[in-house]
């Protein structure tokens, strides 16, 4: 087997540069807006829906607890309190949570279009997992 040809078996498939791409771009995009809602949060440019204090005094508590206190979310309601700084940094957590799923996502078609069932799939339960995980449906997920 000639090098040229053995070139040819390691190149990276056009869906795998987009899924990298993707990943590339999306981790940035996460970090920057993580980074551009902590400094909203700690500079109060906006309001947190528990103050700081608050979260002090109550650190040695339970979740439970805590929750009730602080009257903090549970599950996927944080995303009705996205107004308040301390829940709007949650935004680019989220972003690179998602990124995983988006990917597997643009692998999947990538793999369809090139008929390859196992990989396709493969790709096709991730997206499936990941999906169901983050829902929360099965009590694992989505706290």
């Amino acid at each position: 087997m000639s090098n040229e040809n053995k070139l040819e078996l390691v190149k990276p498939l056009p869906h795998q540069i987009t899924y990298a791409n993707i990943l590339f771009w999306g981790a940035w995009g996460g970090i920057c807006l993580m980074t551009i809602t902590y400094i909203l949060y700690v500079f109060h440019i906006v309001s947190p829906h528990i103050d700081v204090n608050l979260v002090v005094q109550n650190w040695d508590k339970g979740i439970a607890q805590y929750r009730q206190i602080t009257n903090s979310p549970q599950g996927w309601d944080w995303v009705l309190l996205l107004g308040k700084g301390d829940f709007l940094n949650f935004l680019g957590i989220s972003l690179l949570a998602l990124l995983t799923i988006v990917c597997y996502i643009v692998l999947f078609i990538g793999y369809i279009k090139k008929k390859d069932k196992l990989y396709a799939t493969i790709a096709f339960l991730e997206i499936l997992v990941l999906s169901l995980a983050a829902t929360g449906i099965l009590g694992s997920g989505g706290h």
